[in-house]
């Protein structure tokens, strides 16, 4: 571990789902690859003591990560545990004393953001945010423009925004990082990368189940703020930046906030809002909710590269399939076959659960040579069990100071500020189908050209 690395993990929320299905399996994981070897401090207020912490890690690992007794015998020697009240200081002069020595903490504040100002200042005022601490917040980063603009007011009271990492563990996943690699470190994608090849863009998130027992968090968030304004405008972001001149974090992350930049609000009729029949009966969700569980949005990137190439968004609950997949389709070439019936070929790079790079091409029959087929070229893995996890990857990168899986202030307000116009138009929300490809009104107001191409899982 180099000298800028994290010598401590204060981990609030420790006693939380968060920490039960995802932090604990990544921190074991990071500890057999050699990449946590400092205590890790959880708190929480739960009434409990270190012993019952263990537990619940163990328990974690046995249905979420693996249990490996020996990596967990390590694991458990560098848990220590604080129980206290979030607004009690005595709380925060008790993880002063966990941290001893520690010089550079991590402040991981898995915690409703509601908490973030009361955590920080108590932080602050108990010695805990010193010149070389860190602080790695959860999402939601806000819920609009205004809150994120309040959220980042407060973390830069005590952090710098060198010292602030602002978890979107999307970017962890391996297809998502390595999307930058595959394109500037190939040849073949950057003659057709351009709007004068490219007819238009379209990015898929379907997840082909409800919202499982989290009616309550989920209504008062919907699909445009879970998943759109953070996980998707990332994936757009990699596909639409220019070549950063260095591979640092912060000339990768000033190319992303450009194409952001580029991007108009979005206006009412670019949008289609929808909701799966039988939402309203969840527990937690209200039952006159307006809170889209799936949302189709059009936009545009006003740039040199990509000027009047459209590119489309959609992501939703209880749709036919779970997978995310990309699809840049290309213009149709002038062409002497005019008595065939040719299709447009296009780039499709799927991100789960699977991950496939295919490109669509037109080929003649072999039974009929009057006739055309699109066939794809094809080559896909499915994910080996020993890569590393989005969460084991993003808190690594933060805990050694790697700020570049993590959005930058600036790229956070400028990603709210796309879509704040139509969270606050009230835009109608139209019922659709379980095992649908949302409501019917998509079809007629934000359709790609040529229509939406629908992921298909083989079986």
């Amino acid at each position: 571990m180099t000298q800028n690395h994290s010598d401590a993990l204060v981990f609030f929320g420790a006693t939380g789902d968060l920490a039960y299905k995802k932090i604990f399996p990544a921190l074991q994981a990071m500890l057999k690859r050699g990449n946590l070897n400092v205590p890790v401090i959880g708190v929480a207020k739960a009434g409990w003591n270190l012993d019952e912490l263990k537990a619940r890690a163990k328990d974690s690992l046995e249905k979420h990560g693996g249990l490996d007794p020996a990596a967990f015998a390590m694991f458990s020697n560098l848990l220590r545990y604080v129980d206290g009240d979030y607004n009690d200081p005595a709380t925060f002069q008790a993880i002063r004393q966990e941290l001893g020595s520690a010089q550079r903490p991590a402040h991981y504040l898995a915690i409703p953001p509601v908490l973030f100002g009361k955590v920080v200042e108590q932080l602050s005022k108990a010695g805990c945010a010193e010149a070389s601490a860190r602080v790695i917040v959860e999402k939601p980063f806000g819920t609009d423009l205004a809150s994120a603009q309040a959220l980042n007011g407060i973390l830069l009271g005590a952090f710098d925004e060198k010292r602030i990492f602002r978890i979107d563990h999307y970017l962890g996943k391996k297809p998502v990082h390595n999307m930058l690699f595959a394109r500037f470190g190939n040849a073949m994608f950057e003659p057709f990368w351009k709007r004068e090849h490219i007819e238009s863009v379209q990015i898929t998130m379907a997840e082909d189940f409800g919202v499982r027992g989290r009616g309550t968090f989920y209504d008062q968030t919907g699909t445009i703020r879970d998943v759109m304004q953070n996980h998707l405008f990332q994936v757009l972001t990699n596909l639409a930046m220019e070549p950063p001149v260095r591979t640092d974090s912060e000339s990768i992350r000033d190319e992303k906030v450009k194409v952001l930049k580029a991007i108009p609000p979005l206006k009412p009729e670019d949008v289609v809002r929808g909701q799966f029949c039988g939402y309203r009966d969840e527990p937690g969700v209200a039952k006159d909710s307006n809170t889209e569980t799936f949302a189709a949005l059009k936009l545009e990137v006003d740039s040199w590269r990509w000027r009047g190439v459209p590119f489309y968004i959609r992501a939703g609950k209880s749709l036919p399939v779970t997978c995310t997949e990309i699809t840049l389709r290309l213009r149709q070439p002038p062409t002497m076959f005019r008595d065939y019936d040719l299709k447009s070929n296009y780039c499709r790079f799927r991100i789960s659960p699977d991950i496939v790079l295919a490109f669509g091409l037109n080929a003649i029959s072999p039974e009929n040579e009057s006739v055309c087929l699109s066939r794809e070229l094809l080559a896909g893995r499915h994910p080996a069990a020993e890569e590393m996890d989005a969460y084991e990857r993003v808190l690594g990168d933060a805990m050694a100071g790697d700020a570049t899986l993590f959005a930058r202030e600036d790229y956070v307000e400028e990603a709210w500020r796309i879509v704040d116009p139509v969270l606050k138009a009230g835009t109608p929300v139209y019922e659709y189908k379980a095992k649908t490809w949302g409501p019917k009104e998509v079809e007629s107001r934000v359709t790609p050209p040529g229509g939406w191409q629908n992921p298909v899982l083989s079986s």
